[in-house]
């Protein structure tokens, strides 16, 4: 449906007074944040910090939040027919072309409907070359417009959140090397209910890399499950894109900055419904591992550091389907505790060496005094 100049001056209206709102208060701990990325760079100090800080504790609570003021809200709109078209205008036929060849595909193409998945996707490498289907000739154009800004948007948001971590602005854009990041976008198509074969169009998981955002055309389906425990569902605002929080993050900073587990549930679907979620990584060559910084006593490193194409790698799959392989990742809860248990007690031991060696110079002081012939 059409939407006015007016209405949509409205909802954009609505929306940055929500972010500016959520500035100030903190308290709906079931809804998710919104944050308008313009406020990020603002050069009033005082509304870029308290920005900051919301960023900060959207990231920590949440792992996800909606974002304003990124993309144009043409580009969006151009990047979700651009899907469309791909989808009315191509048969399974000739989609299938993308079939998997070899485990260096820059394009591939899945069918899955089942009781544990039910959608049609091609996934496409983005960055640091882009890759697209050639037909129709609206798809590679409008959607490329779209990750070209969003790219610059991941770079902005890599400075804002680095800021939130206290670096320098230019630290995770650095770890996990950005400017040739290894990106993929996943073009979605999920039925309505009433043509999926069970109720999950894709279960819960988490995403790997720096970041996943997420445009759709209509909502419906999609929940993130909160850091407190509860499912939400994802109701994105229109002009808005949806940004969740990689398992590469969560590394980085040794689990200060959490991955969302999300999933899609297609209960209430009547209409099929469009999505592109795209997995913003660092470059294949980074090596990913908790930084010293997140690393203390109470705190030893929670994960195993490895190059991101190996973890991409590291349960059979290939680079291109991006699948999560955090769990392998985390170190058994059992040495960790032993970590913990073991920096205690060389703690114990130092200050009872400590002590003991105190309370001998002590001593030596005192009989140097007592039996001093001058």
């Amino acid at each position: 449906m059409a939407h006015s100049v007016e209405m949509l001056g409205q909802e954009c209206f609505d929306l940055k007074n929500k972010a500016i709102a959520h500035l100030h208060d903190y308290s709906f701990m079931d809804e998710i944040p919104t944050i308008d990325y313009s406020l990020l760079f603002s050069k009033d100090h005082n509304e870029r910090a308290k920005s900051l800080e919301h960023l900060g504790k959207a990231c920590q609570d949440f792992g996800c939040f909606y974002l304003i003021n990124g993309v144009e809200e043409r580009v969006v709109e151009g990047a979700l027919k651009g899907i469309s078209d791909y989808f009315e205008l191509t048969n399974q036929e000739e989609r299938s072309e993308y079939l998997k060849k070899n485990s260096m595909d820059r394009i591939r193409w899945y069918l899955r409907s089942d009781a544990g998945e039910n959608r049609e996707n091609i996934k496409i490498v983005t960055h640091p070359e882009y890759h697209c289907p050639s037909k129709p000739d609206s798809c590679k154009d409008a959607i490329g417009e779209y990750l070209k800004g969003m790219h610059e948007v991941e770079l902005g948001l890599a400075k804002a959140i680095s800021t939130t971590l206290g670096y320098e602005e230019t630290y995770i854009e650095k770890e996990f090397k950005l400017e040739a990041g290894f990106d993929v976008a996943t073009l979605n198509l999920y039925p309505p209910s009433l043509q999926s074969k069970g109720s999950t169009g894709l279960a819960e998981h988490t995403d790997p890399g720096f970041l996943v955002s997420l445009i759709q055309d209509v909502n419906g389906g999609l929940q993130v499950l909160s850091h407190q425990g509860n499912w939400i569902t994802v109701n994105i605002p229109r002009n808005t894109i949806f940004i969740g929080i990689g398992d590469h993050l969560e590394i980085l900073t040794n689990g200060k900055y959490k991955s969302h587990i999300h999933q899609v549930i297609l209960d209430n679907n009547e209409v099929k419904r469009i999505s592109m979620a795209t997995l913003h990584g660092p470059s294949l060559d980074t090596l990913v591992a908790p930084a010293p910084g997140f690393i203390n006593d109470s705190h030893p490193p929670t994960y195993r550091g490895m190059t991101y194409k190996e973890s991409l790698e590291l349960n059979g799959f290939d680079e291109i389907d991006v699948q999560s392989s955090l769990i392998q990742l985390q170190m058994p809860l059992f040495l960790i505790s032993c970590m913990i248990i073991v920096n205690k007690l060389v703690d114990i031991v130092n200050i009872i060496i400590k002590y003991y060696l105190c309370d001998g110079i002590t001593l030596y002081v005192h009989f140097l005094v007592q039996f001093n012939p001058i």
